[in-house]
């Protein structure tokens, strides 16, 4: 049983059309982004001379990362937290024109050793459970639940599931104790794109951040900090597919019950194991795989 890795994140893209047009106005083109090169005059009777791109230099400005800072300061504070993530992510069909996938998570999370991921649908339900002992994976439709022994902490134990079965959460960054560090260590890009008003129904700060292996946008509330929306794009995708990743009905530091990190139903369903589904596509990985931290992956 396993949850496939989802891209949006561990982190997202700039709608193509704006995110052009914002990208190339705030940086400059890129040789991948630009239009195709200018060309000089030519003498008559000779073939045109192509112009190579400008050579972007990439940028880490300090408000993005102030933002990005304070986002994760925000979450990495929060004793416990509840939230609802909407994840969106482009697959290839025989047409040409990618099919979107959807798939809801409604999460709940205690400090250090307790998560609940409910999965209602798109596509099978699942229900997740960590007590801070043993993870639990339960499939209601089919009456099947995985059991394994834990790590004591949510960053190892999620470490742990994707190493051994690939299973992994795209809002894994969201719950995790660290979520700035594997920002800075690689930042290669990182710029303020401007303010919006149209995601979460709130006011929000856009953030640009790239490193060598993914391209994300990030949409942060203004006066909460709280992460509204995500997207991304990876750099070894060659369909360039996207990965969206949308957060709502945020609950911080609410009392949670411990009866909430298990379940008598899944503990009671028939067993089966986990077991890895298949590698991820060639460089397209988690941004913190094998690191202390976990991303969004590919879904």
């Amino acid at each position: 049983m396993s949850a496939a890795p989802s891209g949006v994140f561990r982190r997202a893209v700039i709608a193509r059309a704006v995110g052009a047009a914002l990208c190339l106005a705030t940086l400059g083109a890129t040789a991948a982004d630009a239009p195709v090169a200018a060309v000089k005059s030519a003498k008559p009777g000779k073939a045109a001379k192509p112009v190579a791109a400008p050579a972007y230099k990439p940028i880490v400005e300090e408000k993005a990362m102030a933002l990005l800072k304070a986002s994760s300061e925000r979450l990495a504070a929060a004793k416990s937290m509840a939230f609802t993530a909407t994840a969106s992510y482009e697959y290839p069909s025989k047409l040409g024109p990618a099919i979107v996938y959807t798939v809801r998570y409604d999460v709940t999370m205690q400090r250090p050793d307790r998560l609940r991921v409910i999965v209602p649908g798109d596509g099978p339900a699942m229900e997740f459970y960590y007590d801070g002992k043993a993870v639990m994976a339960f499939a209601p439709a089919e009456n099947l639940v995985a059991i394994t022994d834990a790590p004591p902490t949510v960053d190892a134990m999620l470490k742990q599931m994707y190493q051994s079965a690939g299973f992994f959460f795209p809002f894994s960054d969201a719950v995790a104790a660290d979520p700035f560090t594997p920002l800075v260590q690689g930042a290669k890009t990182a710029f303020y794109v401007g303010p919006s008003g149209v995601v979460g129904g709130v006011k929000t700060d856009m953030v640009v951040w790239a490193d060598n292996e993914v391209f994300m946008q990030f949409w942060i509330g203004v006066d909460d900090k709280l992460p509204r929306r995500v997207r991304a794009i990876y750099r070894a995708d060659p369909l360039r597919l996207r990965h969206d990743l949308e957060f709502t009905n945020w609950q911080l530091d609410t009392p949670v019950t411990a009866e909430t990190f298990t379940s008598d139903k899944a503990r009671s369903a028939d067993r089966t194991t986990f077991a890895h589904p298949m590698a991820l596509p060639p460089g397209v990985k988690p941004l913190g795989a094998g690191k202390p931290v976990s991303r969004g992956g590919k879904q």
